[in-house]
């Protein structure tokens, strides 16, 4: 078989001094941390549509990517090429996981019977790879928001046929990711919302959303699929106000429909910017409901408010976002999943080594600064301390709620004016991260 990438080796490990920017400087897959390789405690997936399908467009420029896998048509063959040449990739990368939307994988067809046809082919190449590779399937999803047919939505269009032409999409999209033994299915509800609400009956909407996800359910259970579904929360872009605008908005949209025991959150980096959020946030939102699943792997440029989907390479990001996930036990479900995109001026086939060989790195450095953080013990001692009052008989029966007002008032008459601060000492604890920095 051709190679796509023959200048670039099989990328190893070369520690901190390595120079080679085709070697890892701190993800060292086979390195075992508590009984379980890098490889599992991180479990790393490249995303197929901005790596592989992405031209690097944007509003004011055309395509700058030079893919020599792509030839441009809207083929069948072109698309088993695509994907000969992404396990190539993720095999030299050493990638352990991919993801896909079904559109980025087949082209669309002039009719739904000849789309799943088209995405039939496709398949059979992806099994083939999957195998000679051993390359797993963290997720798939159904695109539900470029074709045209999708301006006011998906689950929530106002037009039965676009709800129903999405349900027989999302219904294949399901089939396929369950015979390529994908691990999980995700839900994005790309227009899964409202540019204004002059023409939008939003509580409708939302209960055909809801109505949706649990026909989706039952077909899970139909088929057997035994994957994790994922919601992915995003405030906005493209529309004006999304239904799954961040973590809270969509745990309470999955209490409101009975859907809490059967869905998780993928949450993204850059998604949670623009909700006006940290990641941190964001992670603690899921964790706090048990309904932390995966998440996408990216930053935003603070200077630009919509979804950039840059490649994260701050140290701090990925401790914080690491300092999370250990002491939630680390992943049962999903991964790291690299939904990110090389810049529009890194146009050539070696810059999307460079971008993941970065985004592995950071978040390998980020898992071992958690680690040792939380070894170290003095940041969860302080917060420990910090909510010490609770801990006497009153304080646990409150929160357990066997206490009443009328027993904090007896409690807290004799005492007078006795709540009596303590400093938060933010900058302290801030100086203390920067330590293991």
């Amino acid at each position: 078989m051709s190679e796509f990438f023959p200048d670039v080796p099989k990328i190893v490990y070369g520690g901190p001094k390595s120079r080679n920017p085709l070697e890892f400087k701190h993800y060292n897959p086979d390195e075992v941390v508590d009984g379980k390789t890098m490889k599992d405690h991180l479990r790393f997936s490249v995303v197929y549509w901005h790596t592989f399908k992405n031209g690097l467009s944007d509003p004011f420029g055309l395509p700058t990517a030079i893919r020599p896998w792509d030839d441009g048509s809207n083929s069948v063959e072109n698309a088993q090429r695509t994907a000969r040449a992404a396990f190539e990739f993720l095999e030299k990368l050493g990638a352990p996981f991919y993801a896909f939307h079904d559109r980025d994988v087949a082209p669309e067809g002039k009719n739904l019977k000849e789309s799943n046809a088209n995405l039939d082919e496709v398949v059979k190449v992806l099994k083939d790879e999957q195998a000679r590779t051993g390359v797993k399937l963290l997720w798939g999803t159904a695109n539900l928001f470029s074709n045209p047919r999708y301006m006011h939505g998906a689950a929530t269009s106002p037009n039965f046929d676009v709800f129903a032409f999405a349900a027989a999409q999302v219904k294949k999209a399901m089939e396929v990711t369950h015979e390529l033994g994908g691990t999980g299915y995700t839900f994005w509800g790309g227009r899964e919302g409202y540019s204004t609400l002059l023409n939008t009956d939003m509580k409708r909407e939302l209960d055909h959303l809801g109505r949706f996800l649990h026909m989706a359910v039952d077909y899970k259970k139909q088929i057997g699929f035994p994957g994790t579904f994922y919601i992915e929360p995003k405030p906005k872009e493209p529309t004006k106000h999304q239904y799954d605008s961040d973590a809270a908005a969509c745990l309470n949209f999955l209490r409101t429909y009975d859907l809490l025991g059967h869905f998780k959150l993928n949450l993204e980096t850059n998604h949670a910017t623009l909700a006006g959020h940290e990641m941190a946030h964001e992670l603690e939102v899921a964790i706090g409901a048990n309904a932390l699943g995966s998440i996408d792997a990216n930053t935003g440029d603070p200077l630009l408010g919509w979804d950039t989907d840059q490649f994260p390479t701050s140290f701090l990001l990925t401790t914080q976002c690491m300092l999370a996930i250990v002491k939630m036990g680390g992943f049962t479900t999903g991964g790291v999943n690299f939904d990110a995109k090389v810049r529009r001026e890194s146009f050539e086939p070696i810059d999307l080594f460079h971008a993941h060989i970065g985004g592995m790195d950071a978040f390998a450095r980020g898992f071992k600064i958690a680690k040792s953080i939380l070894a170290d013990g003095r940041l969860g001692a302080f917060v420990k301390d910090r909510y010490r009052s609770w801990d006497c008989e009153l304080g646990r029966r409150a929160e357990e709620g066997e206490a009443s007002f009328k027993d904090l008032e007896d409690y807290i008459l004799p005492k007078g004016d006795a709540a009596r601060n303590q400093s938060g000492r933010q900058e302290l604890l801030e100086n203390l991260i920067n330590e293991f920095l």
